[in-house]
Parts: structure tokens; C-alpha cells; sequence
């Protein structure tokens, strides 16, 4: 039973982590209905912001303040290429779907080889404080406290998402922008830096994402292509989920981490080492023959 618990966490916090890459994905796309292949290289440039600023900050700075202003350089970063990367690229191709993908896989593959021609191809070690990277007994159990941070994490960007679009004035500007774009221009709202602002807050999940990522389940280390492996799960979580729904991203995000755990540890030995991976795929198979349009997805 320990065992299983202990197995159950550890897939409730890689959900949580699928969940920061997918929500920037589900809001994008159910906003706005652009496909963002480019979403992995905001999630991989937050991690080596990340990295660069802990590692380059004072010998004065204490370790956990290191981290945290770490964490924020990694949100802001993720940020500031989501917001330049609509401006410069998308905001040109809206209603060109195959065009909008082109460029972002472009894109994508343009930041790769840039890190690995800045950095090397040799992953890169972010410096935790030691809370971090120790354990907290919760009963019975001992539990690792950055699967605590990666579950506070995924939790606080649901509901904060959850609330700016329900309440907040530029998240109604943007559901609105998105039922009847002239209608709002017409009242003098500026929709294309709503639109912007979609990307942003998508960009700083997935930067969030990326360090949070490193140092749960990479080691506290960053590579030029951890943003691509991460990015095909998130897929997979935004399709189960249905395409343009957080809530259905949150289900699929918690159903998919957790598969994958179960099946990597109670089948994943020997020559099984990859069924954990499999397992999720053929979730994805399952519910898409049963569900086309995904858990809570509407039909398009």
C-alpha cells in the first residue's frame, strides 16, 4: 500500500505538470483557435532562464531565494516569448491554420538549435535549496516535497485561469473578442492586445512548467529538447480532455500522469520500459473512438 501511494502522488504531480503545459494550449486554442506547436520552446527558454539566473545570482543570495527568483524569471521569460512570438508571427496568420502551424514548428525547431548551439547538447543542473529536493512524512508516508510544489503549482494556475476568465475585465474582453471581434472593437476595446495577452499568460504556464518540470522529474536539470517530449503529452492531455476546455485539460492532465506512473512501475520492467508512454497513447485512442471531440469538449 505504501508503495501505491507513494506511486498515486508521484503521477498526481506529473498530471500537474502536464496541466501547466496544457493549459497554455487548451487557452490558446479555445480562444483563439490557433494551434501552437511553438509552445514546447516557451516551456524549454523559462527552464534555461531559470537556470542562467540561479546560477549567476550572487554567492550572497540564499538558496531559496535563488530558487523563487528563479521561478520568476522562468514565468517572465515563457512570457515575454509567448507575447513577441503573437505579435511577430501569429497576429499576421490568424484564420490561416496550416500557415500558423508551419511557423510554429519552425519556431520550435529555431529555438532548439539555438540552445544547443549556446549551450551545448549536455543538460544543465538548476541549484534547489535542500527543502526542495528533501521529503516530508505525511502519516505513514513520506512524500517528496516537490511533488507538493508541482500540486500547488497546477492547482493555483487552474483556478487562477478559472477566475480571470470568469471575472476579470480583459478575460470577459476576450471571451467576448472571441464570440464577435468587431462587435467588441466597436466598442473601442483594443482585441488584439487581448489576444496578446492570451499567449502571455499561456507563455508564463509554460515556463512555469519548464523548471518545475526539471527539478520534480529531470534532476534538477535542463535540456534544449526537454520542451518537445513534454510537449507531445500536453498534446495528448488538451485532445482528452477536449480541445478548449481547462476543466477537461485538469481531468485528462491528473487520468494521463497517473496512467503513466502505474504502468511505468507495475509493467514497465525488462523490455516494458516504454508502456507507460504506450498506455497513454492508447487512452488517447480509446477516448477518442468513444468521445471524438474528448472528455468535455464541445463538437466543432
Amino acid at each position: 500500500m505504501s508503495t501505491f501511494i507513494a506511486i498515486s502522488f508521484s503521477g498526481l504531480a506529473l498530471g500537474a505538470i502536464y496541466f501547466l503545459v496544457a493549459s497554455g494550449l487548451s487557452l490558446i486554442y479555445g480562444l483563439m483557435e490557433v494551434l501552437n506547436f511553438a509552445h514546447g520552446a516557451f516551456l524549454t527558454v523559462g527552464a534555461y532562464a531559470a537556470w542562467v539566473t540561479a546560477t549567476h545570482l550572487p554567492a550572497s543570495v540564499s538558496a531559496p531565494e535563488r530558487f523563487l527568483v528563479a521561478v520568476v524569471v522562468a514565468v517572465l521569460a515563457g512570457a515575454v516569448i509567448a507575447g513577441a512570438t503573437e505579435v511577430a508571427l501569429i497576429r499576421p496568420l490568424y484564420r490561416r491554420p496550416v500557415s500558423q502551424i508551419l511557423v510554429t514548428v519552425g519556431l520550435d525547431l529555431v529555438v532548439v538549435a539555438l540552445l544547443l548551439g549556446v549551450f551545448g547538447s549536455n543538460s544543465q543542473a538548476v541549484p534547489v535549496p535542500s527543502w526542495l529536493a528533501g521529503a516530508t512524512r505525511v502519516g505513514p508516508e513520506i512524500l517528496p516535497n516537490a511533488d507538493f510544489v508541482a500540486l500547488g503549482a497546477g492547482a493555483a494556475v487552474l483556478l487562477g485561469l478559472v477566475w480571470f476568465l470568469g471575472h476579470a475585465r480583459y478575460g470577459l474582453i476576450i471571451r467576448a473578442g472571441v464570440e464577435n471581434r468587431d462587435m467588441v472593437a466597436a466598442l473601442g476595446i483594443n482585441v488584439r492586445r487581448a489576444f496578446t495577452l492570451v499567449f502571455v499568460i499561456g507563455g508564463a504556464a509554460a515556463g512555469l512548467a519548464g523548471i518545475l518540470n526539471s527539478v520534480v522529474f529531470s534532476g534538477a536539470l535542463v535540456s534544449p529538447t526537454q520542451g518537445d517530449s513534454l510537449l507531445i503529452f500536453a498534446f495528448i492531455v488538451v485532445v482528452i480532455g477536449g480541445l478548449g476546455s481547462l476543466w477537461g485539460s485538469a481531468l485528462a492532465a491528473v487520468m494521463v500522469g497517473m496512467l503513466q506512473d502505474y504502468v511505468s512501475f507495475y509493467a514497465g520492467t525488462g523490455g516494458l520500459a516504454q508502456m507507460g508512454s504506450i498506455s497513454v497513447v492508447l487512452l488517447l485512442a480509446v477516448v477518442l473512438l468513444v468521445r471524438p471531440s474528448g472528455l468535455m469538449g464541445e463538437a466543432r
